[in-house]
């Protein structure tokens, strides 16, 4: 394992979607990169694994990595893992991989969870085909043109947002994109609160604002 960065897709909501190489790969490396000690903690805590933690985040990423770099040219092994699911998906570390691939550090992705491709699974929409647009601008201006661009992408499409925006994305869909188009809104996946919104925008901005839905989410719209 010497010399070697393991990105390791971590469970989203249920610990037991832990795949068994994972959380042998956790066990055996020198030290876990994680993006915020809490959460990597508790996770770490339930599968009772004790690991040197190094924190690498949006704020410090250019600080850290010659110190993780360091490490791992000593031969030492890590493993980089997010909050939840998998590394460098909407999350820090791709400078890290660049960097370490750059010095001919081995790099070992280890799947495992992930919120998009259960999504689409259970959406109920064919989508042999789909465009992942990934996070909206938080700027309503700059997020109306990214929404009006997207009317013209004839395929399911695939939109992340935190999830305290569910409402205000759901509305700005309605708005510039189209009320009448069919969506699908998977909410706190792997969780004991999992569910799937379906019905046109509308419908389900309805709905969303009745039960005043604040959660994780991925919203699908089936613009074919």
């Amino acid at each position: 394992m010497n010399k070697s960065l393991y990105l390791v897709s971590t469970p989203i909501g249920d610990y037991d979607d832990i795949t068994i190489r994972a959380h042998k790969i956790l066990k055996e490396v020198d030290f876990i990169i994680c993006e915020e000690y809490k959460e990597a903690r508790r996770l770490l805590a339930h599968y009772l694994i004790e690991k040197e933690l190094i924190s690498l985040n949006e704020h410090n990423e250019n600080d850290i990595i010659n110190e993780i770099l360091s490490k791992i040219l000593e031969g030492k092994s890590a493993a980089l893992i997010s909050d939840a699911g998998t590394p460098l998906f909407s999350d820090p570390g791709s400078l890290l991989v660049q960097i370490c691939i750059s010095h001919n550090i081995q790099i070992v992705p280890i799947p495992g969870a992930n919120s998009l491709l259960p999504a689409l699974i259970a959406s109920g929409f064919n989508f042999e085909k789909f465009y992942y647009y990934g996070w909206l601008s938080p700027k309503k201006d700059i997020r109306k043109k990214e929404l009006l661009q997207l009317r013209n992408s004839k395929e399911v499409i695939v939109i992340m947002e935190t999830p305290y925006r569910l409402i205000r994305v759901l509305e700005d869909v309605v708005s510039f994109f189209s009320k009448n188009v069919s969506v699908v809104v998977a909410f706190e996946l792997t969780t004991e609160k999992e569910k799937f919104y379906r019905g046109t925008a509308e419908e389900v901005l309805k709905i969303a604002k009745r039960e005043n839905l604040k959660g994780e989410f991925v919203l699908i719209m089936d613009n074919k």
